[in-house]
């Protein structure tokens, strides 16, 4: 995010930036704005209207159900950053040589993403839960403990990237180095999404090989589990998600293709490919997630096994189950001596 900025502040320091003050679209070459083609208004003003659309649904879907907060809260997150970032891409129609609109959008739309592949990973967590922990290569929760950290591992990387160009920038150095840390980070976040990715396919392989195997025996036997798995609605969820994991990998994917280019590259000079590649995708997976909330499509999941702490709280439900039986024991043992 931080590197961001940076480069925003590299088009900013142009050598003689007083020339672009008074600049509109009919009196400079478009090319000397901060963008390199005419901002859609039309794309952008549709984009905040179906964001603004998907924020209402999950706080409408969360008023009615009061399931699935954390991944609400990081939904939320990511749907209010999109909307700021495409309002800031319409204050850079009205004047795309100013400042605050670019760095708006440059912003908020990078690091939006981010807080729904959060809401992503602690989805997973649940539907593995729903199925049997013993289905999974790897513990429940270990999907998020593994997962966020990175993500947050590559928003320090961007960051420390861009503290470095920025400095080398205001010395008037080569900023490269600070940009090869900021294009890392966004590979690393990238390389983040694959591995989970693959692990999902992983689970799902051992799951249904389990299920051919020993049928439903394979899976966990809680009846809300043996519910949800059976329904429409958890079906469509799983689809759902799948398809919101698909379309952010693919945006991330698209990110690091532009900004390894350059900022004066190919790709970062065809709106077409932003509109499709960054909004349509994002737009796609809330809309995804809106249709299918887990709060009413994995009901009992969201309230039941999954949560946070999960695991500590079957542990200590097992452990307390052992002291029960050894008591009864004791006791029985102490029967039979008197009888």
């Amino acid at each position: 995010m931080a590197s961001l900025i940076n480069t925003a502040l590299q088009l900013v320091a142009r050598e003689n930036p007083k020339q672009y003050e008074d600049c509109t679209v009919e009196t400079c070459p478009i090319d000397t704005s901060y963008y390199f083609y005419r901002v859609s208004l039309g794309a952008n003003a549709t984009f905040i209207a179906l964001f603004s659309l998907s924020f209402i649904g999950f706080v409408a879907v969360y008023g009615f159900t009061r399931r699935a907060t954390a991944f609400t809260v990081a939904m939320l997150c990511g749907v209010i950053l999109e909307v700021i970032g495409y309002a800031g891409r319409i204050m850079s129609w009205q004047n795309q040589w100013k400042e605050p609109g670019f760095l708006m959008q440059i912003v908020c739309l990078t690091i939006a993403p981010a807080f729904m592949a959060g809401g992503i990973y602690l989805c997973l967590r649940r539907i593995v839960y729903a199925f049997g922990p013993e289905n999974s290569r790897i513990k429940p929760e270990s999907y998020t403990r593994i997962f966020i950290p990175c993500d947050l591992l590559s928003l320090l990387l961007q960051a420390a990237g861009g503290g470095i160009a920025s400095a080398k920038s205001h010395a008037h150095e080569d900023p490269a180095l600070g940009d090869n840390i900021m294009v890392a980070g966004l590979s690393f976040q990238v390389f983040t999404l694959l591995v989970f990715m693959v692990l999902c396919a992983d689970f799902a392989l051992r799951t249904f090989r389990r299920y051919k195997s020993m049928g439903e025996s394979a899976f966990d036997q809680n009846p809300q589990f043996i519910a949800a798995r059976n329904s429409i609605k958890f079906k469509g969820f799983l689809v759902a998600l799948t398809l919101a994991t698909i379309c952010i990998f693919w945006r991330s994917v698209y990110r690091v293709a532009e900004l390894a280019e350059g900022w004066e590259g190919h790709l970062i000079k065809q709106q077409w490919l932003f509109v499709g590649f960054e909004g349509v995708m994002v737009i796609v997976a809330c809309a995804a997630l809106n249709v299918f909330n887990p709060a009413f499509a994995f009901p009992g999941g969201m309230e039941g096994a999954g949560g946070l702490g999960t695991s500590k709280k079957m542990r200590r439900e097992r452990e307390a189950e052992k002291v029960v039986e050894r008591s009864e024991s004791d006791d029985n043992g102490k029967i039979s001596t008197v009888v």
